[in-house]
């Protein structure tokens, strides 16, 4: 078999349809293929973390849940600053209570702290230590939050086993005007 120019041709031709369909048309077909797998990759990866984190939505949604009730919890023991003339004869029986001499207390300036505020009260007292012992913990089991953030405790020279008792109690409360 003779080939001549025209079957040359033709076999050229057969030959180069293949060749330009792969260079043409697959091959720019399965970039794009291939770009679309991964695009899909990508957004399957983020649909997962999007499912973790949504099945963690309501884990968060009942920890927020049990946050709010303790902040309620602790802000039912602040009392108004109503109430506060009333923690202060509270502590003044408890004091008594105890065995310690009645206390003079000085109303410093309340103190903002956040959302509810801070009043300083300068006690003075004096008694026995086991008085004052007894009245720490009688302070300790009060239903409201309080606080003291200093004291001093000296014996008395003048009275055997008594001792005169200085120190800050805070009391916290919420103040309605605001």
């Amino acid at each position: 078999m003779k080939l001549g120019a025209r079957e040359s041709a033709v076999l050229g031709l057969v030959l180069a349809i293949p060749i330009a369909s792969y260079a043409l048309v697959f091959s720019p077909q399965n970039r794009d293929i291939t770009k679309a797998r991964q695009e899909i990759d990508h957004k399957q990866e983020l649909l997962d973390k999007l499912r973790v984190e949504t099945a963690r939505n309501t884990d968060l949604a009942s920890a927020n849940q049990g946050i709010a009730d303790r902040i309620a919890e602790i802000e039912s023991r602040l009392p108004s600053n109503k109430e506060v003339d009333h923690i202060v004869r509270q502590i003044s029986e408890l004091a008594v209570d105890s065995g310690l001499s009645p206390p003079t207390l000085a109303s410093g300036k309340p103190i903002e702290a956040g959302t509810y505020w801070e009043q300083p009260l300068m006690v003075t007292t004096s008694g026995d230590f086991d008085g004052y012992y007894r009245f720490l913990q009688k302070l300790e089991r009060l239903p409201r939050i309080t606080r003291i953030p200093d004291f001093s405790l000296r014996r008395d020279p003048k009275v055997d086993g008594q001792v005169s008792i200085e120190f800050t109690l805070s009391i916290f409360f919420q103040d309605d005007t605001h």
